[in-house]
C-alpha cells in the first residue's frame, strides 16, 4: 500500500493533519508539505502498551498513533483540537516545533482550518485507520480499559513487591525530606536550600524504580525533575510553559550520562537552578512593578521580533518613559535587554537542540545568520558553534 498517498488523501478529505514515520524518521508531514518546512515535533514518541494510541502532550494539542505492524511504519495523526485555536495555542505548537515566526501567519491559517473535534470522535479516526492498515478492529473502550490478564498479572507483581518490601523493612523515608526541598525550591530561597542540601543528614530510602542502579536513578532524577517543577517552580512564579521547557531539557541531558555520579551532580544543579529561577522571578528591591513585568513580557516573547513600543505597550506606557525607567532601575537599555534574552534563548537551542545556526537565527528574529554569530561571539567571546561543541563534546 501506498502509505504516502493514503496520508495525503485522508488531509485532502479531512482537513486533519496526518503524518507518517519510517522507523522513528519522518517520511511524510502534511502540515511540513503545506509551509515547506519541518514541522515534526521533537517529542519522544513514546512506545504504547496498545495499538492505536492517544499521544496527546497537552491539554490543548491532540496526537494519535496508529502502528502499522510488521513494517516500521507509523501513522501519527494530529494535531488535532476540541477546542478553538487561539494564538497561545499557535504559539505553544511553534515553541514546541521550533517554528521560525516568518511562518506564524501560515501556520496560524493552516492550525486554524484544522475542523474541531471531539476526544470521541478523534479516537474513532485511530479505530478507523487500525482497521484499515491492520486489519483488527479496535473497540473504542479498548482505548481506555486494560487487558484483565495484564492487570491481574501487574496486581500479582505488585502484591509480591510490598510484601517483601514489608519483609525486609524497606521503607520509604523521603517525604518530609522532598516536602522541604520543594518549599525552599517555592520560596527561592538558594541559601537555603543549598544548606538543607549540604547539610541533611538523612539516609534517604527510595523506591526501587526500574532493574538496573543506572535506570533506577535515571529515574528518579526524572521524578524528582518534574516535582522541582510543578511543587517548586510554578508555584514559585516561574512561566509554566518555561518550566515544561527545562524539564524537558534536563530529562534529556540526564538520558545522556551514563554514571551514577554524573546523574547526582545533575539533580543537584537541577534544583538550586529552578531555585534560582524563582528567586529571579521575586521584584528585587529597587525595581518597580512595571520594568519587572516588562522584564517578564521580553522573557516570553523571545521568538518574536518585538520592539520597545511592543515592550511599552504591555504595560501602557509611552517607550521614552519605560526606556528611562529601565536604564535607571536595570542599567540597561530595553533593546540590550531583548537581545541579551535572545541570546540566553540560542544557548539552550545550540546545547538541547540539533537545530542548525539558521534555523536558531530565524526562529529567534535575528536580521541574519551572521549579525546573530557576531552578537552571540560579543556577548560570550566565542561563536555559536564554539559553544555546542563546548557543551556537547559529542558533535563534531
Amino acid at each position: 500500500m501506498d502509505y504516502v498517498s493514503m496520508c495525503k488523501n485522508f488531509f485532502a478529505a479531512t482537513n486533519i493533519p496526518v503524518s507518517l514515520l519510517k522507523d522513528g524518521q519522518s517520511v511524510y508531514s502534511a502540515l511540513g508539505e503545506m509551509l515547506s518546512i519541518n514541522t515534526v515535533s521533537h517529542w519522544t514518541i513514546y512506545p504504547p502498551h496498545r495499538n492505536p494510541s492517544f499521544q496527546a502532550f497537552s491539554p490543548d494539542i491532540e496526537y494519535g498513533m496508529v502502528e502499522i505492524e510488521g513494517t516500521g511504519y507509523a501513522l501519527i495523526l494530529g494535531p488535532a483540537f476540541n477546542v478553538t485555536v487561539t494564538e497561545q495555542i499557535v504559539r505553544q505548537f511553534m515553541r514546541e516545533t521550533v517554528v521560525p515566526l516568518d511562518y506564524r501567519e501560515q501556520l496560524t491559517n493552516c492550525l486554524c482550518s484544522v475542523p474541531r473535534i471531539s476526544h470521541l470522535q478523534f479516537a474513532r479516526y485511530l479505530a478507523f485507520f487500525h482497521q484499515c492498515l491492520n486489519h483488527k478492529e479496535a473497540d473504542l473502550q479498548d482505548f481506555y480499559t486494560e487487558d484483565e490478564i495484564y492487570t491481574r498479572s501487574r496486581n500479582e507483581r505488585q502484591l509480591n513487591a510490598m510484601v517483601d518490601d514489608l519483609e525486609n523493612e524497606n521503607y520509604h523515608n523521603s517525604y518530609h525530606f522532598e516536602l522541604e526541598m520543594y518549599h525552599l525550591i517555592k520560596e527561592g530561597d538558594v541559601a537555603g536550600l543549598k544548606k538543607f542540601l549540604t547539610e541533611s543528614k538523612m539516609i534517604l530510602k527510595e523506591g526501587k524504580m526500574a532493574p538496573t542502579p543506572l535506570r533506577h536513578t535515571k529515574n528518579i532524577f526524572i521524578n524528582a525533575t518534574t516535582k522541582a517543577g510543578m511543587l517548586g517552580a510554578i508555584p514559585g512564579g516561574v512561566n509554566v510553559e518555561k518550566v515544561y521547557q527545562l524539564i524537558d531539557l534536563y530529562i534529556q541531558e540526564c538520558e545522556q550520562l551514563q554514571t551514577i555520579e554524573e546523574i547526582t551532580s545533575l539533580q543537584y544543579m537541577m534544583v538550586i537552578d529552578f531555585c534560582q529561577r524563582v528567586n529571579e522571578m521575586h521584584i528585587p528591591s529597587g525595581i518597580s512593578s512595571e520594568v519587572y513585568q516588562c522584564m517578564n513580557f521580553i522573557r516570553t516573547h523571545t521568538n518574536e521580533s518585538i520592539s520597545v513600543d511592543d515592550v511599552a505597550k504591555h504595560v501602557h506606557r509611552s517607550s521614552s518613559y519605560m526606556m528611562k525607567r529601565f536604564k535607571e532601575e536595570l542599567d540597561i537599555h530595553i533593546g540590550a535587554f531583548i537581545t541579551r534574552c535572545k541570546l540566553e534563548e540560542a544557548k539552550s537551542l545550540l546545547a538541547y537542540s540539533k537545530k542548525s545556526l539558521a534555523e536558531i537565527s530565524s526562529y529567534l528574529c535575528f536580521s541574519s545568520q551572521s549579525y546573530f554569530q557576531n552578537v552571540f561571539k560579543k556577548q560570550y567571546g566565542i561563536t555559536p558553534m564554539q559553544y555546542r561543541k563546548k557543551v556537547q563534546p559529542q558533535s563534531t
